[in-house]
């Protein structure tokens, strides 16, 4: 839209800022917000110098930070064979063959969920191999915990039935950490150029959805310090001709046992990460009944799950990323996993000093399982919960996954009304690719959670997609996040049916959309159409446009 210091003028809208809750226009000069106000307001300070954009009545918002994705499985996902719509063994088998028929290589899929299926029974691997034609093939789960892997992949990736975790033998399924590790190692792509394609199509796709910023959590057994160190690194093209893209931070999952190993980690990675945490696993997912539970599955009776990482490990690395004052953190799913990061927080705070690990902004990613004394004990350690509202969406409710495999505790999952009331701080992401890149999908499932009691208003799940995002990364900009004057010039523009308040107790919005109550207001999310995205700035330069957008 605008770059350098030209002045543009948006107006004949809607911005929603704290500034002017009744704004309607915005003027942006170069990469920052210089103004916001009415029609009227805007019909005077207009002039020549400026260029013009008529919003025709489109709502301009702060773009989104989506708080914790995986770039190059997100771009690799956008080009793989997708199996969210397959329904059985043989459905999946078909939909192989027909790939294999027209492609040559390595067969990439995601998204299988035989959860979903009437027949959960998975295909051999014999029978993938015969679909595939002996090429190499991995298919990720929908969780991406556990994969098929074909005897081609597994042969080259050096496994056999002991290293997948199959006490009977190999049969195409790897659910074990290292298994998995080592397949998606040898089935990823390796060219330069092919990894900075996969970067640049999940970037594009992100900024298409009004993401301004996307913080990436690596780690060893995910893609690898090559896939960083590309992501971080400035372009080797001529950043005339390069479009820009929503801007990436990263956090690097590598565990560290004392501030000096943990300071090698920083200073090897060759690249400025935001600390050690992010998918630094202590343990898996509900769905390949991996995530650690202090109870048994209700579907898999004996099973509780895998820890990955112990209390004492666990506190030793915060304790590391505090003495340094930089973030750690962990993957953490089930209840027990979360005792073994409290645990963790204690140790930590006895080694380091309690200010020291208040004062890192350690963060727990998904935390899905957690009881009111370990909500109140995260409030007290200033931990920071990067949580999934797209994970109730599609596996909560009555007869969902999570009821399936947990029972009554799957009423108490995703705990986001209780983790406001406690003074959690909460950022919100997709872990795409388990989940699409969709804000508003999102933020709507904030809304309409599973358990009526964990529900919250839209304005707070917007705040936790926005505003909590930069601050759960602690960026030095205080603004960020909003379109307030001196505020950098990162938006997204929306075409929507209608503003309106959305809050979890519906009596609210009858007033709350009254002019006199001054309250920014957002698009309405039980429309027919969802908000489409017009446009995408990030510190004044576009990201995406629209056709026909601004014309």
């Amino acid at each position: 839209m605008s770059s350098g210091h030209q002045l543009t003028l948006y107006r004949n809208g809607s911005v929603y800022s704290t500034a002017d809750p009744l704004a309607s226009a915005m003027l942006v000069d170069g990469g920052t917000v210089a103004w916001v106000g009415s029609e009227q307001a805007a019909t005077s300070i207009a002039d020549s110098s400026m260029r013009t954009v008529d919003l025709d009545g489109a709502v301009v918002t702060p773009g989104f930070v989506d708080s914790h994705v995986h770039v190059s499985d997100t771009g690799l996902a956008l080009r793989s064979l997708d199996l969210s719509g397959i329904r059985s063994a043989s459905e999946l088998l078909q939909a192989v063959e027909q790939a294999a028929s027209a492609d040559s290589g390595t067969l990439h899929g995601h998204g299988w969920d035989e959860s979903e299926w009437a027949d959960p029974a998975l295909p051999t691997a014999g029978e993938l191999e015969r679909a595939a034609g002996g090429r190499k093939v991995l298919l990720t789960r929908v969780d991406v915990h556990s994969a098929l892997v074909s005897p081609a992949l597994a042969a080259a990736a050096g496994l056999d039935g002991a290293d997948a975790g199959q006490a009977d033998g190999w049969n195409g399924v790897v659910a074990s950490q290292a298994a998995l590790t080592a397949a998606r190692a040898e089935a990823r792509p390796t060219d330069e150029r092919e990894i900075r394609a996969l970067h640049r199509a999940a970037r594009e796709h992100a900024a298409a959805r009004g993401y301004v910023a996307l913080v990436e959590h690596a780690a060893p057994q995910i893609s690898g310090i090559e896939d960083i160190r590309l992501l971080l690194a400035a372009s080797d093209g001529d950043p005339a001709e390069e479009p820009s893209l929503p801007e990436v931070f990263a956090y690097w999952g590598q565990l560290a046992q004392s501030a000096e190993e943990a300071r090698e980690i920083l200073s090897s990675l060759g690249v400025p990460v935001l600390g050690l945490a992010g998918d630094l696993n202590i343990d898996g997912s509900i769905g390949s009944h991996t995530a650690l539970l202090s109870a048994d599955y209700d579907d898999a009776a004996g099973q509780r799950g895998t820890a990955y990482l112990s209390a004492e490990q666990v506190g030793r690395h915060l304790a590391a990323c505090s003495e340094l004052r930089v973030q750690g953190g962990f993957h953490v799913i089930g209840d027990a996993a979360l005792e073994i990061a409290l645990d963790g927080l204690a140790l930590a705070s006895e080694l380091a000093g309690s200010s020291a690990v208040r004062a890192s902004g350690h963060r727990l990613e998904h935390v899905e399982m957690a009881s009111p004394d370990a909500i109140s004990a995260l409030a007290g350690y200033a931990v920071t919960v990067s949580a999934q509202p797209l994970f109730d969406a599609a596996w909560g409710g009555e007869g969902g996954l999570y009821e399936r495999r947990l029972g009554e505790r799957s009423t108490r999952m995703n705990p986001f009304a209780r983790f406001a009331a406690a003074g959690v701080p909460v950022c919100f992401g997709s872990d795409s690719p388990v989940c699409e890149l969709d804000p508003w999908a999102s933020i709507s499932a904030c809304l309409r959670h599973s358990n009526p009691s964990e529900r919250i208003s839209a304005r707070a799940a917007f705040i936790g997609h926005t505003r909590a995002g930069w601050r759960a990364i602690r960026h030095r900009d205080p603004l960020m996040g909003q379109l307030v004057p001196g505020a950098p010039a990162s938006f997204a523009v929306w075409e929507v049916d209608e503003l309106m308040v959305q809050v979890a107790d519906e009596r609210v919005q009858a007033w709350s959309t009254d002019p006199r109550a001054r309250t920014p207001l957002l698009p309405a999310l039980d429309t027919e159409n969802a908000p489409r995205c017009l446009a995408t700035v990030h510190r004044g330069q576009e990201l995406y446009r629209a056709e026909g957008f601004g014309a």
